[in-house]
């Protein structure tokens, strides 16, 4: 059968989705892709079995004509397909594409992996994600959701119903890729061996880089030798993004140093001590499930979606959101652990993985649901 994934950028189906996609293809499934064209993401889906058919989308902006027109563009591209079903990640395919969808017959199967800017702030904006949310999901065969805190909100909003929603534990990691790295063995006051921070994440405020900052000033002020990176993406299409200029600022200061977003995090993570993430809300935070698979301990927030993968004390140390102080605190704690210490977190961290958050527990769980709702359409 024939399966549509639609995202508002290729590149997220490339970096977090491929594992169910190619469990797709293995089965004898087609998987057409439905995203905005990037550079380089259409031959890395080519080279999985995977066609992109290209559909621009503005994924931040609100205007009513354009989101007329996307609704028009993914009815025209789903009644050419005609898939047994849709996945959605993202806003906007999962509210637009879902209605496009619904009109043709074709069940959906979205995935709520963060509530997003829109959803965190009060006002205006969170009504309107809310209405569309409400809206989208309504016919939905199955809505995933990464966190339980995430799928309750939506179910006390009556955004979906409770017999819609499936938890899942985030997008999974392949435990053989991002394989457990050798820890590196600074002591912690040595210079010659300054211990090294790593945040990565897009350069949005709303990931808690701002607080990074500022933690990372408090933190050098008692020890200079310790190196605070910064690892992520500039230019979203986020509003939230922080401007190149200020993440310049920084570098010149001397607090952090940056590096541009790769394709392959797991050079750098690994060269890293601990990882950071700050963030003020996820769905389930990749990137520490990938810190976690390397071993590497944490420090991030007591927020929902991080919390979830990282026990405080356990496989790393928990900050309040949205603290700058919070977090230098855990940062001092961190440095003044003896080596042995951070080692057993980073071991704990890959031990937490393994036992809840493999892959292949997605996979099964998305195959399975497809089947579901791919046997009601046959049925009704």
């Amino acid at each position: 059968m024939k399966i549509v994934a639609t995202v508002n950028a290729a590149w997220n189906l490339v970096n977090f989705r491929m594992g169910v996609l190619r469990a797709l293809i293995a089965q004898g499934d087609e998987v057409v892709a439905i995203a905005p064209e990037d550079a380089g993401s259409r031959a890395r889906l080519a080279e999985a079995g995977i066609r992109l058919a290209a559909l621009p989308m503005d994924s931040a902006g609100l205007s009513p004509a354009r989101d007329l027109a996307l609704l028009a563009g993914f009815r025209s591209l789903l009644a050419r397909e005609r898939p047994a079903a849709m996945l959605g990640y993202t806003i906007k395919p999962n509210v637009y594409g879902s209605l496009a969808a619904r009109s043709l017959g074709i069940p959906t199967l979205n995935n709520i992996s963060g509530l997003g800017t829109g959803f965190m702030r009060e006002g205006l904006l969170n009504r309107v994600v809310r209405g569309l949310y409400r809206v989208g999901l309504n016919g939905a065969h199955t809505v995933f959701f990464q966190n339980e805190d995430d799928r309750a909100q939506f179910v006390a909003l009556r955004l979906v119903r409770p017999q819609q929603t499936v938890l899942l534990p985030g997008s999974g990691i392949d435990l053989d890729r991002f394989a457990a790295a050798p820890p590196n063995d600074p002591s912690g006051d040595d210079p010659a061996y300054p211990l090294r921070f790593l945040l990565v994440a897009r350069m949005l405020w709303d990931k808690g880089v701002g607080e990074y900052v500022e933690a990372a000033r408090m933190v050098k002020a008692d020890y200079p030798h310790v190196r605070f990176g910064l690892l992520g993406g500039l230019g979203a299409e986020n509003r939230t993004a922080i401007p190149a200029a200020t993440v310049e600022q920084w570098v010149r200061e001397g607090v952090v140093d940056y590096h541009p977003a790769v394709d392959d995090v797991r050079r750098p993570m690994a060269g890293a001590d601990v990882i950071v993430l700050p963030s003020y809300r996820e769905g389930t935070s990749r990137v520490l499930l990938e810190a976690s698979a390397l071993g590497r301990p944490m420090i991030t927030t007591d927020v929902p979606g991080c919390r979830d993968v990282v026990e405080d004390g356990v496989a790393g140390l928990l900050a309040r959101v949205k603290d700058a102080g919070s977090l230098a605190d855990a940062m001092r704690r961190m440095i003044r652990l003896a080596p042995a210490a951070r080692h057993a977190m980073g071991r704990s961290a890959r031990a937490r993985v393994e036992r809840d958050y493999a892959e292949q527990r997605v996979i099964d769980i998305y195959l399975e649901r497809i089947g579901m709702a791919v046997g009601s359409r046959a049925v009704s």
